[in-house]
């Protein structure tokens, strides 16, 4: 972002993950001239990548357990956890020529702007920032129409018991062709700095420092508004968007109950299952045929497994196993201890 040229600046007013992502996908789409800096949060959240399966990247019992919304962003990447210790940016503008898309275009005003405040902040491998060797920040990119999008995230001082917890699924237990993201050791902005500032502190500094002086505090309108609403309820809050865009993947996962042990192996395409089988120690009096080809072409969410669960007789099916113990298999997969 060149600092000659005047940059609209916007806000969102929200720390709703699919309202942001929504606001963002906006001003890409429908903002065809200029440069823009976005400066937003996202408030107890995981964001994946485009091309991830959601369902191995999350721990679900733990998103379940601590309520934390998932979302499937736009961009390529990995999985991200955000809290409102983390600060995110948007860079839209010019696409311009093939090479003026690399991503240290983007990242370079970041490091500077950080090494500004004191840290030894440096780009690392294909999309991230380091402050002392640790991932402060990550990085994506989407093209459209001739316009870029670069955002990224700026862990400044986030609850890294939530950061691991969040996105600590087994890979051992799901098969797939989505691309997985790679854990790296992350750290704190606000612990490596010489002079300790707060939050809003941080994002007033980011705000002046991206946009140097040329930068014009703009809004959308009431219509624009309308229409990222109506973009975040037709699209990024909904499950067909999140979870069913995952790529076909194989789950599979154990538990031993009082009642006997129980294995699932699913087979999921399109977020919806295609095939599975149970097996186990458990002291099943009826065949499962007709409960496994009735879940077939069911959505693999827990509301709508337990929906088909309720029309058997499970105590036949699965002996003393109960109907919650079956969706806390299938749906728990949280690592071994």
């Amino acid at each position: 972002m060149a600092e000659e040229r005047t940059v609209t600046y916007l806000e969102t007013g929200s720390q709703s993950p699919y309202y942001n992502l929504a606001f963002e996908e906006y001003v890409l789409t429908h903002r065809l001239e200029g440069d823009y800096l976005l400066l937003w949060q996202n408030d107890n959240t995981i964001v994946i990548g485009r091309n991830q399966n959601a369902e191995s990247e999350i721990n679900r019992a733990f998103v379940e357990a601590h309520q934390i919304r998932v979302v499937r962003r736009e961009t390529g990447g990995g999985a991200v956890y955000h809290d409102l210790g983390n600060l995110n940016y948007s860079f839209i503008t010019d696409a311009g020529e093939t090479q003026a898309l690399e991503i240290p275009r983007f990242t370079k005003p970041v490091v500077e702007a950080l090494r500004s405040l004191g840290l030894q902040a440096e780009a690392s491998g294909r999309n991230d920032i380091l402050v002392n060797g640790r991932k402060v920040s990550g990085t994506a990119q989407r093209i459209y129409r001739g316009r870029i999008l670069h955002h990224g995230t700026l862990l400044f001082d986030s609850d890294p018991s939530a950061v691991a917890g969040a996105l600590n699924a087994d890979p051992a237990k799901f098969q797939s062709k989505s691309v997985k993201s790679v854990r790296s050791r992350v750290g704190n902005i606000r612990e490596f700095l010489p002079r300790d500032m707060d939050l809003p502190a941080f994002w007033s500094y980011l705000k002046q420092t991206f946009a140097g002086s040329g930068i014009t505090p703009a809004a959308l309108t009431p219509e624009e508004l309308a229409q990222v609403r109506e973009l975040e309820v037709s699209k990024y809050q909904t499950w067909e968007w999140n979870f069913g865009r995952s790529p076909q993947y194989n789950v599979t996962n154990r538990r031993r109950y009082e009642a006997g042990s129980i294995e699932p192996r699913i087979a999921v395409e399109g977020g919806r299952i295609t095939n599975i089988v149970f097996y186990g120690d458990f002291l099943s009096a009826s065949p499962l045929d007709p409960l496994t080809e009735a879940l077939r072409g069911c959505p693999f969410r827990s509301e709508d497994v337990g929906a088909v669960l309720d029309r058997f007789d499970l105590r036949a099916l699965f002996g003393g196993i109960t109907r919650a113990e079956v969706l806390d298999v299938m749906f728990h997969i949280a690592p071994e201890s």
